[in-house]
């Protein structure tokens, strides 16, 4: 009989974690190496030293340029002869009051092109070049698991109204968000007979040193009454990329401290 340790084992697979340098990116690849898989992280940052702790590989990837994923996942199955999960973590999402975030936050009416174009490109075409570079190597091995990363503004709209001075939380990440819980499922559907599993996992928004008019707003939104701490969400990713979850696919994991439940 299958033990707990073999079922959320993760050992020596080999995991491709995009936006790896993000807070989230580097937790996931702490705790997937932590638990023995050989992780693979790609993302734009120039001095991947920005990494130290994750015990992973870097490349530098633009995942908007589909020939530079492809090359980049192959790169990654030669050097490890396999690929069994793929996390499509990377997003535009600059934490608020950050300087980054200055244009996230304009009326709906002037959301820049640029950038809503940017958003789309990272969020949904960037998530379709990764699967569709990993899923040959996946349907050699007859198995693999992909995890895409929505957010509860995939789920329920913005509440604008904890960002104060009339900000609105972008519409370009709401769209994207919003947009993965379906790509999952369509993916989940075409992938169906091959020991391919698609999945979404929806997280809450985890405190990074936003300011205290927000976390508070924020928590008081949250029925646990906080925002999620960075190690948060480790379980939930052992769980979608280990055996654990091998019965789940096209579906979609919340972990949102019950922002959505009420």
């Amino acid at each position: 009989m299958p033990t707990p340790e073999t079922i959320f084992s993760v050992k020596d697979k080999v995991i491709i974690i995009t936006g790896g340098a993000g807070m989230l990116g580097k937790e996931y690849a702490a705790v997937l190496s932590a638990a023995g898989a050989r992780v693979a992280l790609f993302d734009m940052v120039d001095d991947p030293r920005i990494l130290a702790g994750a015990n992973a590989l870097y490349r530098k990837v633009d995942i908007t340029d589909r020939e530079a994923v492809f090359a980049a996942v192959a790169e990654i199955e030669k050097e490890y002869g396999r690929i069994d999960v793929l996390i499509n973590n990377a997003a535009v999402n600059p934490v608020p009051g950050s300087d980054e975030s200055k244009n996230q936050f304009l009326p709906y009416e002037d959301y820049p092109e640029k950038l809503w174009n940017k958003e789309l490109a990272v969020g949904l075409s960037g998530a379709l070049f990764c699967i569709q570079a990993v899923v040959p190597a996946m349907r050699r091995q007859g198995s693999g698991s992909i995890i895409n990363i929505s957010s509860t503004y995939g789920v329920v709209a913005p509440d604008n109204r904890i960002y104060g001075d009339g900000k609105s939380k972008s519409i370009g990440y709401a769209t994207t968000k919003g947009a993965i819980l379906n790509f999952t499922r369509a993916w989940a559907s075409y992938l169906r007979g091959t020991g391919i599993r698609v999945n979404t996992l929806t997280p809450g928004g985890a405190f990074a040193g936003q300011p205290d008019g927000f976390v508070r707003a924020y928590e008081e939104r949250t029925i646990l009454g906080r925002m999620a701490d960075k190690t948060d969400y480790n379980g939930a990713i052992l769980f979608l990329a280990s055996e654990a979850s091998r019965y789940m696919t096209g579906a979609n994991l919340v972990v949102d401290g019950g922002w959505t439940a009420w």
